[in-house]
């Protein structure tokens, strides 16, 4: 469309001096507008150096009019640089800009207004490409931060989820290598308790990766509703060994479903870690109240406590803190009073989602 533009303009329009050199000086547009993306500076380069040629020629020369209308395309060219060309692309060009601009007011002995107007116009254009440049700079940030975020959630989920089910998979395993030898009969029933958690992470792992790979809403799955706090006793049950003991305190009718589910995982996190780590353990007791509009979660375990400084915090209580931090609640965890380890939590009973 431009190439036929500067043609027909080239031949039709009366008066034009220098007829076939400024068409070809106006077609030398054409490449410049096809780089604009990829090569800013190069098409302002190319395109503002024609305008520059030409106005060399009005001054030299004085052949009368030498400007097309097509030539205002170098105004996009500007708009180009602005918008998608580096520090240096953008001081270079707009440098040369600026001056082949002078020239042409000069060449064409613009009076005040003129160059007044043609000014604003130009400032106007790299005003106007600076905001869309500053918009789409900050919804790629944006963009960038939802992935950081959705990255992060997934990581949570995984060790939240996998984690606690791989961990008891490995009690029971340690479990049945100590009863193979005295209690044959036994295990069996170590052996059903490792398929059945084997089956429930395979399960979990399953609805993650629909989740992950489901793109239509309209074709979206049903999927198993998050656990919450009324999970806490099937969680207790299927840790024979320690004993885990729940004890739920207070109304939680209007407790907001992610501050339910968050309770259930920081509870099982919480208590993946005293099977895991604390050593002799043999009761491990989850308490939940409510208080006033929080919620309080205590899990704690009768294990002794070694000497030295305490271990470092792994993925799991970072996750567990991220958890309570989200919702706007807290969450400690260390060495108890009474030996062991304890982990709390606070959380508001309206957090949103």
């Amino acid at each position: 469309m431009f190439t036929v533009a500067v043609l027909v303009e080239g031949i039709l329009r009366p008066g034009l001096a220098w007829r076939p050199l400024v068409t070809v000086l106006a077609l030398a547009l054409l490449p410049a507008l096809l780089w604009r993306r990829a090569r800013p500076l190069v098409a302002v380069l190319t395109g503002w150096g024609a305008a520059g040629l030409l106005s060399v020629l009005q001054l030299t020369a004085h052949p009368g009019d030498l400007g097309l209308h097509a030539m205002m395309a170098t105004l996009i060219l500007l708009y180009s640089l602005v918008r998608w060309g580096s520090g240096r692309e953008i001081v270079l060009g707009t440098a040369f800009v600026t001056v082949v601009a002078v020239l042409g007011m000069y060449a064409t002995s613009a009076g005040r207004a003129d160059a007044f107007g043609g000014s604003v116009l130009l400032l106007l254009l790299v005003a106007l490409a600076v905001v869309f440049r500053y918009r789409a700079d900050l919804w790629r940030r944006r963009q960038r931060e939802i992935r950081n975020q959705e990255r992060v959630a997934l990581a949570r989920e995984l060790h939240d989820t996998v984690a606690h089910h791989v961990s008891a998979i490995a009690v029971q395993a340690q479990a049945g290598g100590v009863v193979a030898g005295s209690h044959p009969e036994k295990a069996a029933e170590v052996l059903a308790a490792i398929e059945s958690e084997a089956s429930r992470t395979l399960e979990e792992m399953r609805s993650m990766v629909r989740v992950l790979r489901e793109e239509e809403e309209e074709e979206a799955v049903a999927y198993a509703p998050q656990p919450g706090l009324a999970d806490l006793p099937a969680l207790a049950r299927a840790h024979p060994a320690p004993t885990v003991e729940v004890s739920l305190d207070g109304s939680f009718a209007r407790l907001a479903r992610p501050v339910d589910t968050a309770l259930y995982r920081l509870a099982q996190e919480s208590l993946t870690n005293a099977v895991r780590h604390a050593r002799s353990a043999t009761r491990v007791a989850i308490d939940v109240r409510r208080e006033g509009d929080a919620v309080r979660l205590r899990v704690s375990d009768d294990g002794r406590t070694g000497p030295g400084p305490a271990p470092e915090p792994g993925f799991g209580l970072l996750g567990m803190a991220e958890r309570a931090q989200l919702l706007g609640g807290s969450l400690s965890a260390g060495p108890g009073p009474d030996g062991g380890w304890v982990v709390e939590a606070v959380l508001p009973v309206a957090a949103s989602a």
